[in-house]
């Protein structure tokens, strides 16, 4: 490495061939060397380039060269530096700069509003130069506070979200699948009343009427029947999912656990979506409806734009996304799915569903009640952790219902086969029928609810007139119906008017010879 080093000369070396052939003038003239220089041209350090000099040959070392390298650049990136401020001093600052002629009056007028300020400092501080140094070490102090405020906060711990052991009581169905379902109130044969609740979005079976006491299912006679959708809990899944196959699920699930009766119907926030189906599609099985914040497709053709428009504009917009990727691209759901509430941890149910909330939402939300039963509910729905059930829900509440909501109104439907048939149906009932669910349809609606916004029951109220709406004034979407006995009482007691209590034995056999009559303005229905 020394003798590759050799061949090539350092500036010792070069600097000695100069010195050699000594220094001139411009007019050729010798300059002669001061006694100092001489002796250190004639030194010994300074050896000949080829290497025969007399005295030991100097050699620069690679860390002598990064080291003059790195100096080199070091001023060079300085000088660089030095030119760039003195370019932006004369073309920014400057007093005949644009920057400054445009500035120049805006910044005179806000100093002039503020020059009150000048009386706050010192009389020997020029206030050019302490404002500036006053507004930075403000800024420094907020960014330090800041800081050291986000690192005090406790950070959450995420709970995991565990995998119970199967328990549920479940029937199988004509095509073989199985449904699981729960079952609370009174026993099948003492029932008065049976009331069947398909489950919302991210729920289950376990969910039915939150908190519903069992004394007041008693004291009305209610048999309560709750049970997973298809693919949720520990139902089937089932391959080609739609409202009608849903409808038809309900039907032979209340045949399975032997209600032979016309069955009540409570349907919530997404859940009311089945709850129309079985309307449409068995309505002679129903003898009534209940409905709590009930959703409807966002996409609904029969919504003028100002009733449309009035629920877009309550959502966030995370969800229309959501609602957006449902109707256009479903197959890019599983991929936020399985970031959310698929993930394994559970997290605030704002965040997952993409929800914003009313006061008294929120402090519903943060009661331990709600709270354990949130979870073990959530831990129940996502059992199977496959996002094809979730995906199905969500595309079916907004695609093509098959149906559409002003079809429940009771209307006057004449068969006629001609111009002379209605003419003659305008003077005559005989070819005329009245269609339509006939059936009482209950509608709770909290005003302050951000989930689904009063402008849905709004546009139901105006499509199906017979309903009757009950709007509830400063309630939420979770306020009214979860863990208040109360609001479970005011719903009972609209539905199934005065408490009658269990059917007893004598009663039964009164009844076998007694068919209940259920009308249009029915709000009841008798076991047989």
């Amino acid at each position: 490495m020394e003798e590759m080093r050799r061949g090539v000369p350092t500036w010792q070396d070069e600097l000695a061939s100069l010195m050699d052939g000594g220094l001139q003038y411009d007019d050729g003239s010798p300059i002669p060397l001061t006694p100092g220089s001489e002796s250190r041209s004639k030194s010994p350090t300074f050896g000949s380039v080829d290497g025969s000099g007399s005295g030991s040959e100097s050699v620069e070392s690679l860390k002598d060269q990064v080291t003059g390298f790195i100096k080199s650049w070091g001023e060079m990136l300085l000088d660089l530096a030095i030119g760039c401020k003195d370019v932006v001093q004369q073309t920014l600052v400057s007093e005949d700069s644009v920057v400054v002629r445009k500035l120049r009056k805006p910044a005179a007028k806000v100093a002039k509003k503020l020059s009150f300020l000048n009386e706050l400092l010192p009389e020997d501080r020029d206030p050019v130069h302490a404002w500036p140094v006053i507004v930075f070490v403000f800024l420094i102090a907020l960014a330090v506070l800041s800081f050291s405020s986000e690192h005090e906060k406790s950070v959450p711990v995420l709970k995991k979200i565990r995998l119970h052991p199967p328990g549920a009581s479940r029937v199988q169905l004509p095509d073989g699948r199985y449904l699981a379902y729960q079952e609370l109130g009174v026993s099948a044969d003492r029932a008065r009343y049976s009331l069947i609740v398909p489950h919302s979005f991210l729920s289950s079976r376990l969910a039915g009427i939150p908190g519903v006491k069992e004394s007041l299912l008693e004291e009305y006679g209610v048999r309560l029947v709750s049970y997973d959708l298809p693919g949720f809990g520990e139902s089937d899944p089932h391959r080609a999912r739609n409202l009608s196959s849903s409808a038809s699920d309900m039907i032979d699930l209340a045949a399975a656990l032997g209600i032979v009766d016309k069955f009540w119907l409570l349907g919530y926030s997404s859940g009311s979506m089945h709850a129309w189906a079985a309307m449409r599609y068995f309505p002679d099985r129903i003898a009534g409806v209940a409905m709590l914040a009930p959703m409807i497709s966002p996409y609904e053709p029969s919504m003028t734009k100002e009733e449309m428009a009035k629920t877009w504009e309550q959502w966030l917009r995370k969800r229309k996304f959501i609602y957006f990727l449902a109707r256009r691209w479903p197959s890019l759901l599983p991929f936020f799915y399985r970031r959310s509430f698929l993930s394994g941890n559970l997290e605030p149910m704002d965040q997952w569903m993409s929800i914003s909330l009313g006061e008294k939402d929120k402090h519903v939300i943060t009661d331990p009640v709600f709270e354990d039963l949130y979870q073990r509910n959530l831990e129940e729905s996502v059992r199977q952790g496959t996002a094809k059930p979730f995906v199905e829900e969500a595309v079916l509440h907004v695609s093509n219902w098959g149906f559409n909501l002003p079809e429940f109104s009771m209307r006057k439907k004449c068969k006629t086969n001609g111009v002379l048939s209605w003419l003659m149906s305008m003077y005559s009932e005989s070819e005329c029928e009245l269609i339509g669910f006939g059936k009482p349809i209950h509608i709770w609606q909290g005003m302050d609810d951000r989930v689904t916004p009063p402008s849905v029951t709004d546009y139901i109220s105006r499509v199906i007139p017979e309903a009757t709406v009950h709007r509830l004034p400063n309630e939420g979407h979770f306020s009214y119906f979860f863990f208040c006995d109360e609001c479970h009482k005011q719903i009972f007691s609209a539905l199934f008017r005065q408490p009658q209590g269990p059917i007893e034995l004598s009663e039964q056999r009164t009844e076998t010879h007694k068919q209940p009559e259920i009308g249009l303005s029915d709000t009841s229905t008798t076991k047989e």
